[in-house]
C-alpha cells in the first residue's frame, strides 16, 4: 500500500526509479556546490547554483509521501462513510426533486471566484519551468486552485536563463497561440521573479493582447545578487545546468544564456530595460506612485520581505545565507523595494522568494498569508473589474 512505502523512511522504501532520481540529485547538489566553490571565490555563486537543485529535488520524497498518506487517509474516510453518503445522497436527491426553483439554483451553483473574462498566464522566473519530471510545478498548487474556481489558466515555458527580451519573445509567441486556440481577445499575465520584467516586455510590445500585468517578487529595479554574480563566474556551468532543467521539464531545447540573464537582472541591466519599458514603474526606487493603468493595461505587484520563514524548509537555509548581500528588506533574492510596480498590493508579506510560488512544496511559515490565496484574490480582483 502507498502508506507502507513511506512508513520506513523517506527514501529507503520509495519506488526504485523515484528513489534513484532523488538520490542522484542530492549527490549532484553536493558535487555542484563543491565544484563551483572550488573554482570561484564567490561563495554566493555556489549557493545560488545549489538553490534550485536542493530545494526542488531534495524535497521530492516528502512530496511523494505526503500525497501517498493523504490518498490513504481519504480512502479510509471514503470506506468508513460510504453508508452515510448513500443516505445523504438519497435525501438530497429527494429534496431536489421537491425543491422550489430558487433552492434548486442554489444547490447547483458553481464556484466562480476566479472566473476572469480573459485567460490567466503564469510565467516563471530564472531557473524556472512549468512542471519538472511531470511531478513538481513551479507555481505549486496555483494553476489548479485558479482553474477549480473557474479561471482558464496557461503555464508556458520560456528559457530558464536568458535575457528578458529573449524570454519575452518566447512568451509572446505562446500567448498568440493561446489566443488563437481560445478565441480570447487578451490575457492576464502574472510573472514571478524574472517573470515580472518578462511579462512587462510583452505588455510593452503587444499591449493589445494584455489586460493586466501582475508582478510577484519581480526584479523590476535589479537585485544586488545579480550585481554580485555579474562577473562571468557562472556562465559555462550555468548554461549547462539550466539546459538540464529545460530537458527535464520538456522545454524542447530552449536556448540558455546565463550571462544575459544575470545582466538583465542586475541593477544596470534593469535600469536600461526600464528606460524602454517604463509602464507601471514608480518615479523613483521604492516609490509608490507607479501608474496603475498604462496603455489600457492594469499593473499590480506583491511580494515578500523575509528570507527565512520555515526551519523545516531546506531552501530557507540557502536563502538565509544570501542575506548579507542585501542592506535592505528582501525575500532572500530580490529587494522588496525592487518589486514595486503599479498598484502595490503589498511587498511586506512574510514570504521568501520561493514561498511566493508556494515552494518548497508549500512549506511556508506558520500564521502567514497563504501564497496561493494571493493568486486567487488577484484573479477575483480582476473578475470584479469585469476583466
Amino acid at each position: 500500500e502507498a502508506v507502507d512505502v513511506c512508513a520506513g523512511g523517506l527514501l529507503v522504501g520509495s519506488p526504485p526509479d523515484f528513489s534513484l532520481v532523488v538520490l542522484s540529485f542530492r549527490f549532484f547538489s553536493i558535487f555542484l556546490y563543491r565544484f563551483v566553490n572550488r573554482f570561484t571565490i564567490e561563495r554566493y555563486v555556489a549557493l545560488l547554483a545549489l538553490i534550485p537543485v536542493y530545494s526542488v529535488f531534495g524535497m521530492l520524497p516528502i512530496g511523494y509521501c505526503a500525497v501517498a498518506r493523504t490518498q490513504q487517509r481519504q480512502k479510509g474516510k471514503h470506506m468508513k462513510s460510504a453508508k452515510t453518503k448513500a443516505v445523504v445522497t438519497a435525501g438530497v436527491l429527494a429534496a431536489a426533486l421537491t425543491a422550489q426553483p430558487a433552492s434548486a439554483w442554489w444547490f447547483s451553483k458553481q464556484d466562480t471566484y476566479t472566473q476572469t473574462e480573459h485567460p490567466i498566464v503564469l510565467v516563471h522566473g530564472l531557473s524556472g519551468f512549468n512542471k519538472l519530471f511531470g511531478l513538481v510545478s513551479y507555481f505549486n498548487g496555483v494553476p489548479d486552485e485558479l482553474a477549480e474556481s473557474g479561471a482558464e489558466v496557461f503555464v508556458p515555458q520560456v528559457s530558464a536563463a536568458n535575457s528578458t527580451e529573449v524570454r519575452g519573445e518566447q512568451l509572446l509567441a505562446q500567448i498568440e497561440e493561446y489566443i488563437a486556440v481560445t478565441g480570447a481577445e487578451k490575457v492576464h499575465l502574472i510573472g514571478h521573479s524574472q517573470g515580472g520584467p518578462t511579462i512587462r516586455y510583452v505588455a510593452g510590445v503587444r499591449p493589445d493582447l494584455v489586460a493586466s500585468v501582475s508582478s510577484v517578487g519581480g526584479v523590476n529595479w535589479g537585485t544586488p545578487l545579480a550585481d554580485t554574480l555579474n562577473n562571468g563566474s557562472l556562465d559555462g556551468l550555468g548554461d549547462w545546468f539550466f539546459g538540464l532543467i529545460d530537458t527535464f521539464s520538456g522545454g524542447g531545447g530552449l536556448p540558455q544564456d546565463t550571462a544575459a540573464a544575470i545582466q538583465s537582472l542586475s541593477t544596470e541591466g534593469s535600469i536600461a530595460f526600464n528606460a524602454d519599458f517604463p509602464a507601471g514603474l514608480p518615479s523613483a526606487y521604492c516609490g509608490n506612485d507607479g501608474a496603475q493603468v498604462a496603455n489600457g493595461i492594469r499593473y499590480y505587484s506583491w511580494g515578500g520581505n523575509k528570507a527565512v520563514t520555515n526551519v523545516l524548509d531546506p531552501s530557507d537555509l540557502l536563502l538565509g545565507a544570501l542575506t548579507p548581500i542585501f542592506d535592505e528588506p528582501s525575500d532572500g533574492m530580490v529587494p522588496s523595494c525592487s518589486m514595486k510596480l503599479g498598484k502595490v498590493l503589498g511587498v511586506d508579506y512574510r514570504h521568501n522568494h520561493l514561498d511566493e510560488v508556494n515552494q518548497v512544496l508549500g512549506l511556508v511559515g506558520p500564521f502567514v498569508t497563504d501564497p496561493v490565496q494571493l493568486y486567487r484574490q488577484q484573479a477575483n480582483r480582476l473578475k470584479n473589474l469585469g476583466l
